[in-house]
């Protein structure tokens, strides 16, 4: 990966990349690099938009509140795209609201090339995200157990019913 020079003060990337982006990778670098678009993740799935709307504002201008859903029911599932209409105000974000808390979580910020269609639904092979169908510990706020351990427990309790 090449190391491309930030303007100063500007919020350096992360090492995340989106596995699904269509281009190569100095293509998604180039768009992250200039994005007004976030990727937020560890929401709960009860936090509203005008939550994310009241927070997110604090840094500059919204456009835009992508939230994430479930595929199959159509649920919020933990994360959203917040697009800002300036990259300053993006950046703003990047530096301040990433790592807060809302909804009682710790969230977790980071750019995104641009949301496209179809983006806003979980990838897991259950509808919501991959990340919360093999979790072990219990969520309230993310639907309790992850959804392969509560398919286990709910498959034992009916045999000893």
């Amino acid at each position: 990966m090449s190391k491309r020079k930030l303007p100063s003060g500007s919020v350096a990337l992360s090492q995340y990349r989106d596995q699904h982006f269509r281009g190569n990778r100095g293509e998604q670098e180039k768009f992250l690099l200039t994005s007004t678009t976030l990727y937020v993740g560890n929401l709960s799935f009860f936090t509203s938009e005008a939550q994310i709307y009241e927070l997110f504002s604090r840094a500059g201008d919204v456009k835009k509140i992508i939230m994430g859903l479930d595929k199959v029911q159509k649920t919020p599932c933990g994360f959203c795209f917040v697009e800002y209409y300036t990259r300053p105000d993006a950046e703003n974000c990047m530096r301040y609201v990433n790592g807060t808390r809302l909804d009682d979580r710790i969230i977790r910020t980071d750019w995104d090339a641009g949301f496209k269609e179809g983006r806003q639904y979980g990838r897991g092979k259950t509808g919501g995200q991959v990340r919360d169908e093999y979790r072990t510990d219990f969520d309230e706020a993310r639907g309790g157990y992850g959804k392969m351990l509560a398919s286990k427990i709910r498959r034992t309790s009916d045999i000893s019913s």
